[in-house]
C-alpha cells in the first residue's frame, strides 16, 4: 500500500484486534492462504533487507562512527554511547543504543528544569519532548539535528531487536498512552525510521504518533518500507521536526 494511503488510514481509522503479537499486515492478508504466503515472503525479505543494509552501513560508516565517539569522549570525558530500555516486538525489552547527546547528569538536569518551569513540565507530560532541552549538549544538538546520534541503532537492527523501518521505539512508561492500540505497536520491530520520521517527528502530537504506528502495522507491505526509506533522506537532510 502506498505511504500516502497509510497516512489516510492513520487519520481516519482506529481498529482494535485481539491477540499480540501478530504479523505485520495481517489485516491485509486476512484469511486468504495465498495472501498470507505472500505476506510471509515479504516479511522474510524485510529481515534480509535489514541485515544486508545494516551490515553494509556499519562497514562503510565505521570511520565516521569512531570519529563521533572520539568527539563525544573528548568533549566532557563521559561515555560516547547511551543506552535506554525500550519495548520491542511482542513486548520484549531491549536496550536501544545511541550516541550520547546529553550531559552526563541528564536525569538530574531534567528534574531541576521541570521543577522550576511549569510550562516545560506540561510540555514534557504531553509529548515526552522539550523544545528547549537543557540536557542536550552543543555537539548533541548537531547529532540530533542530523540524526547521526541514531547510527549505533544499526547494531540493534543487525541482532534483530529493531528494523530499518518500523514504529518509533518507546520506553515502558509510554505503553499506557497507546491503550488498546498497543497491540499494533507490538506487532513490529521498532524502526530507526518510520512513518513518524517522515511525518515531522517531534512536530507530530502523541495521538498522531500512535495513529501512524497503527496504520503501519495494519497495512504493512515491503513496498511501503522502501518508500519510507527513500523519504527519510530528505527528512533527515532538512532536519524537519528534529529535536
Amino acid at each position: 500500500m502506498p505511504t500516502r494511503t497509510l497516512f489516510q488510514v492513520a487519520r481516519t481509522q482506529s481498529v482494535r484486534t485481539a491477540g499480540i503479537p501478530f504479523p505485520l499486515g495481517r489485516e491485509r492478508a486476512g484469511n486468504d492462504d495465498r495472501a498470507s504466503a505472500v505476506l510471509a515472503a515479504e516479511l522474510a525479505l524485510k529481515r534480509c533487507m535489514d541485515v544486508g543494509i545494516a551490515l553494509l552501513a556499519i562497514i562503510l560508516l565505521a570511520p565516521l562512527m569512531l570519529a563521533i565517539a572520539a568527539l563525544i569522549r573528548g568533549s566532557d570525558g563521559g561515555p560516547a554511547l547511551f543506552r535506554q530500555a525500550r519495548i520491542g516486538r511482542g513486548s520484549r525489552h531491549f536496550y536501544c543504543w545511541k550516541f550520547r547527546s546529553m550531559v552526563v547528569d541528564a536525569e538530574a538536569a531534567l528534574a531541576n528544569h521541570l521543577a522550576a518551569r511549569p510550562e516545560a513540565a506540561r510540555e514534557w507530560a504531553e509529548t515526552q519532548k522539550l523544545a528547549h532541552d537543557p540536557r542536550v549538549t552543543r555537539l548533541g544538538e548537531f547529532l540530533r539535528k542530523s540524526s547521526l546520534d541514531e547510527l549505533p541503532q544499526l547494531f540493534n537492527v543487525l541482532v534483530g531487536e529493531m528494523s530499518l523501518v518500523g514504529p518509533r521505539p518507546i520506553v515502558p512508561a509510554e505503553c499506557e498512552r497507546y491503550g488498546d492500540d498497543l497491540k499494533f505497536y507490538l506487532a513490529a520491530r521498532p524502526g530507526i525510521t518510520g512513518l513518524w520520521q517522515v511525518s515531522g517527528r517531534s512536530d507530530c502530537s502523541y495521538p498522531e504518533r500512535v495513529a501512524l504506528d497503527v496504520a503501519y502495522a495494519k497495512d504493512w507491505r515491503l513496498a511501503a518500507d522502501i518508500v519510507i526509506l527513500v523519504r527519510t533522506v530528505p527528512a533527515v537532510l532538512t532536519g524537519r521536526g528534529s529535536r
